[in-house]
């Protein structure tokens, strides 16, 4: 059910862009009627594609290429509804500077030639983008830390569609690679019934690290079963925080990783996140914590660190400035109050079309060092 009004909200949302597109650009272009006939039936297929993508979202008998061309109209029609505003704003200013009609003409033409070039490439742009993940390094500086400990974040990557068997080994080899102490994998991880995503799960348990692998459930995770995932993944050399936490490190030289449920168990009043508990026993080390969505940090105090995910960065900009709405922060590290930092992994994979811009994908390498 929950799925269902989703999907209906969000078919609404791609029809009314589409419409927008053809009213607000396309009939404003200084092209022929056949030429805008094409472009409105590209739309057409376009929003199909939405309807299809929704139908095939959590089918895995749709083949990867299919799914691929199904999940692209997304991002289309988004930057498309994107490049309409853009065009308005400059056709309304382009109209109030006083000139002869021959120059109005021509500048106007170079416009609407210049819009659609600009559009597609920036399609193409995202799409090139959602194919490579970047490796972020930051430092974080943490008081009474004795020692420096490295540790790689991953964070949703959304096991399913695109991101498959294949996507999970050549991931796990560019974690690999970089022997960190520790691995951690703040939710999200799942995006489809677990007896599909099994096949890409496993190659987990390859994952490499000094000190152990670690995962918190997101809220996708809720939407497949949060039980079953758990357990699985926990049988994949990999554990799973369930408000608690586990000491890292040297014996007095190293610090307190603490995990929590996602704030979506409020919603749904089951797998709560419950801080106090995880943060049970705990002495003056220092203290890592796993949250999967950012605005958790309004619920903690005495903390030194907090890893979140969630956002994607926003995925396709300008969407941030829509997350930004929801959440206090959007990517990267910020220092929080006088002791606690968070920091906000953009995402490993991606949700919907394989589109990223101006958040790329990462795989976040952060030093954590005696300040």
């Amino acid at each position: 059910m929950r799925f269902l009004i989703f999907a209906t909200i969000f078919l609404l949302v791609m029809t009314i862009f589409t419409l927008l597109i053809s009213r607000r650009f396309v009939r404003k272009l200084h092209f022929s009627k056949k030429t805008k006939i094409f472009i409105n039936i590209f739309l057409a297929i376009n929003l199909l594609g939405v309807i299809g993508y929704m139908l095939a979202r959590y089918n895995p008998s749709i083949p990867n290429w299919a799914y691929f061309l199904l999940s692209i109209p997304i991002g289309v029609i988004f930057l498309l509804f994107i490049a309409t505003i853009f065009y308005e704003i400059s056709s309304r200013i382009l109209n109030t500077i006083p000139m002869n009609d021959t120059r109005r003409e021509f500048f106007k033409k170079s416009l609407d030639i210049g819009s659609i070039a600009i559009a597609g490439s920036i399609n193409a742009k995202a799409m090139y983008n959602a194919k490579h993940v970047e490796l972020e390094k930051v430092e974080v500086k943490i008081k009474d830390l004795k020692q420096p400990y490295s540790i790689v974040q991953l964070s949703d990557i959304h096991i399913g569609g695109l991101i498959d068997q294949k996507f999970i080994k050549n991931l796990v080899e560019s974690v690999n690679n970089l022997k960190p102490d520790i691995i951690v994998i703040t939710g999200d991880l799942v995006d489809t019934n677990l007896k599909y995503a099994k096949a890409a799960l496993d190659e987990l348990k390859n994952l490499k690290s000094k000190y152990g692998n670690y995962f918190i459930v997101g809220n996708h995770e809720y939407f497949h079963g949060v039980v079953s995932i758990i357990k699985y993944v926990n049988t994949l050399n990999i554990k799973t925080l369930e408000n608690e936490n586990i000491y890292i490190g040297e014996k007095e030289k190293g610090f307190f990783l603490a995990g929590v449920y996602d704030v979506i168990g409020y919603r749904i009043n089951n797998y709560k996140p419950n801080l106090k508990k995880a943060l049970k026993g705990i002495n003056n080390s220092p203290i890592v914590l796993l949250a999967h969505q950012p605005k958790f940090i309004e619920e903690v105090e005495n903390i030194d660190l907090m890893l979140s995910g969630h956002t994607h960065g926003g995925q396709i900009a300008p969407f941030n400035l829509l997350v930004r709405l929801q959440q206090p922060y959007v990517k990267g590290l910020h220092q929080h109050n006088k002791r606690t930092q968070i920091y906000v992994n953009k995402g490993t994979g991606f949700w919907g079309p394989p589109m990223r811009l101006c958040a790329s994908s990462e795989i976040t390498y952060l030093k954590l060092t005696p300040a």
